[in-house]
């Protein structure tokens, strides 16, 4: 019998199209269909009769409340739940409503969420606005049922306080550009393009009880000392491997549940590391993209405490294995379902994609240290320049193919075709394979893979909703470029081909395809003059340039004001994780390494003085002894540090982190975890990386 879950199931718990269908009349409904896509606003008529229809679905369906659902500038996302009540009856029964206004609007209390100084403390006043090109959906369990209203957030004098509106900006910002683009190259029919991303989503999973022993798991997401495992990833023998009973039942579960909610996850396999996963849905225009993503996020956890386990979303859990990152897959289309970004069969004479192609190439070189920023985190830090994820230093991958098309049109020069060529097994009984247009580079932090590009540079626990803004924004920036370059001439064709052989030329040394890992690629960078920032404190500067500005100010993305805010938050949330993490060790150390060790040290003492001791006993004192004075000393010159990050804030503490208290938790972790391998595991207090990542069934 045929398993008809997937079609009966999928999508049951959004506000689609089908659903819209059931309860709207016709004549609302082909007006909300036009709102979509026009992207126009929803007026109060209409907003009443979607509001009646969300309500009398959400009941239908056991919900009690509901509640607009938002991006602020924390990470994370926001909900306050209302609920459906309104009053009683004389006779006690309830009265339930739901108006436009409440769906349209809402007012949380904006004080305690970061603002970077757009609002003062006692300013509390924000605006939740229904974005209805997101749909809305039920987010059900055995708690109970919610309706949710995907919004964006501004505060009362008008500035972005989330990271969904400057994505939405961005989104039209580059549809304008695009389609005045394409105007200039022929196309006359196109009136919108959408800008796409899918969201690889990585992610460990680790037991729930043993989670629960580790103290800077639970307060910082993870783990400040730890020796390694004696086995980690050498064998590379997880990767794509058997998934293991246990995280298959969690992996079925988050499944049918991002099913009902109408998101097409599609892929899951093992990572690199042991205990480590991946999650990847089909693409969507960015916004519903970022808001898909967010609930995978909520999704994997939820789900992960069902199932006895706990999903980490810290981009670097454990050290000395693979971290874990959150690739970007980005693209743009038009409205009638083209796809820009796709070479076709002959990418030589495909001039629409030429151009979009140079536009790309343009803004990642232009744009460099806006794409750094847009990924960088305290987090990020551990994971961004490691043999695991891209290097900090941007640059492209196109492929010999696309490379040698560049090359050509940049010189000036007629490009060649190229013939698929075929991939020969040698084995007679396999199909014949189609080689791809080009093959994949993993140390590239932008790789374009066939009809996108692939940022790599993204952390596991961000939220895709910036990155996307800054790609949307630079690309849009170059185009307009492009447009203003090619409106100014009489014969458009000649302009269009000038404009591509000038800016390829000029920003050509973003394109790389060796080891992104290599030194020798470090040195090359720097002679190609491309720009390394290390940390993400580097990076969070470059928000202050002058280039950034300007590229915020011609497209209406962000303000000046806004800009600046979001530096400040950044500074302040860099600084804030450091110093919750030296806390935590410092904690951790005082109040249960070093007296487990101290413990353990007594044990040897009696040892030693009623036996006299075996050279295991002796020398093994010798050493906890000399690493528990030297792991005492480097808690104590933490401790100092602490108290001076107390009295810092912003940039300062930023840099103060990053210079002194990360130093600071490198000493104090080198001999706590020296000390857990000649400890007694009896004596020690929290597990090892061992029991944390070879746990599961």
């Amino acid at each position: 019998m045929e398993n008809n879950y997937l079609k009966d199931e999928f999508g049951c718990l959004v506000f689609n199209d089908a659903t819209a269908k059931r309860y709207l009349d016709e004549d609302s409904f082909r007006a909300l269909k036009e709102v979509k896509e026009k992207r126009i606003a929803l007026d109060g008529p209409l907003a009443e009769k979607l509001a009646v229809a969300l309500k009398t679905w959400a009941l239908d369906n056991g919900a009690t409340h509901y509640t607009h659902w938002f991006q602020p500038l924390n990470g994370l996302t926001a909900e306050k739940h209302d609920s459906f009540l309104s009053g009683v009856e004389d006779d006690g029964s309830p009265i339930l409503s739901f108006s436009g206004k409440e769906l349209i609007k809402s007012e949380p209390d904006a004080s305690s969420f970061p603002s970077g100084g757009l609002r003062a403390t006692f300013e509390a006043r924000g605006y939740t606005a229904y974005d209805c090109t997101s749909p809305a959906f039920l987010y059900k369990d055995e708690n109970g049922c919610v309706l949710f209203l995907p919004t964006a957030f501004c505060s009362y004098t008008n500035e972005a306080l989330d990271e969904k509106t400057p994505l939405l900006r961005s989104m039209d910002y580059l549809s304008e550009q695009a389609v005045r683009s394409l105007r200039l190259l022929g196309d006359e029919q196109t009136d919108r393009v959408i800008a796409y991303a899918g969201a690889e989503q990585e992610y460990f999973l680790i037991d729930g009880q043993r989670f629960a022993k580790r103290k800077d798991l639970a307060y910082t997401g993870r783990t400040l000392v730890g020796a390694s495992a004696p086995k980690g990833q050498e064998l590379e023998d997880h990767y794509f491997g058997p998934i293991r009973t246990q995280v298959a039942s969690f992996m079925n579960d988050v499944n049918r549940t991002l099913w009902r909610l109408g998101v097409p996850a599609r892929t899951e396999h093992n990572e690199v590391a042991p205990s480590q996963h991946e999650l990847a849905p089909i693409y969507a225009p960015c916004n519903i993209a970022a808001d898909q993503n967010q609930l995978i996020m909520l999704v994997l956890k939820r789900t992960a405490k069902r199932h006895g386990l706990v999903c980490l979303l810290d981009e670097k859990p454990f050290a000395q294995i693979n971290g874990s990152g959150k690739h970007n897959n980005w693209s743009i289309g038009t409205d009638k379902g083209v796809n820009l970004l796709k070479p076709g069969k002959e990418p030589e004479n495909n001039l629409i994609f030429q151009v979009f192609l140079t536009a790309v190439v343009a803004s990642a070189d232009e744009f460099a240290p806006l794409l750094r920023e847009c990924s960088a985190s305290y987090a990020n830090d551990f994971r961004l320049g490691g043999d695991e994820a891209p290097p900090a230093i941007v640059s492209i991958f196109l492929g010999q193919d696309l490379e040698l098309l560049v090359e050509r049109l940049s010189e000036g020069k007629d490009p060649t075709h190229n013939d698929r060529s075929i991939i020969d097994t040698g084995a007679k009984t396999l199909p014949i394979l189609y080689k791809d247009n080009t093959d994949r580079n993993r140390t590239s932090p932008f790789a374009f893979t066939g009809n996108k590009f692939e940022f790599r540079m993204v952390g596991s626990n961000q939220n895709i909703s910036e990155s996307s803004t800054v790609i949307n924004t630079a690309v849009g920036y170059e185009l307009s470029k492009f447009a203003d370059f090619v409106e100014k001439r009489t014969d458009k064709e000649a302009a269009i081909k000038e404009w591509i052989q000038k800016t390829l030329r000029a920003h050509r040394r973003i394109i790389f395809s060796g080891d992104g890992y290599s030194e020798q690629w470090r040195e090359e960078a720097k002679n190609r003059g491309l720009t390394e920032l290390k940390t993400a404190v580097e990076a969070i500067e470059a928000l202050g340039s002058e280039s950034v500005k300007e590229l915020y100010r011609a497209s209406h993305v962000l303000s000046e004001s806004e800009l600046t805010s979001r530096q400040e938050i950044k500074f302040a949330n860099y600084g804030s994780a450091a110093l919750i993490d030296a806390k935590t060790l410092s904690h951790m150390a005082h109040k249960s390494l070093l007296p487990a060790a101290n413990r353990y040290l007594t044990l040897l003492v009696k040892e030693t003085e009623q036996y006299t001791g075996s050279t295991y006993a002796n020398k093994t004192l010798e050493e906890v002894s000399k690493l528990i004075d030297e792991a005492f000393e480097a808690v104590i010159a933490l401790d100092v540090d602490i108290a001076k990050a107390k009295g810092l804030k912003g940039h300062e503490l930023a840099f103060f982190s990053r210079d002194s208290l990360l130093m600071d938790m490198k000493k104090v972790r080198s001999p706590l975890d020296k000390l857990e391998c000649l400890v007694d595991k009896s004596y020690w207090p929290i597990p090892s990386y061992g029991d944390l990542l070879f746990h599961t069934n």
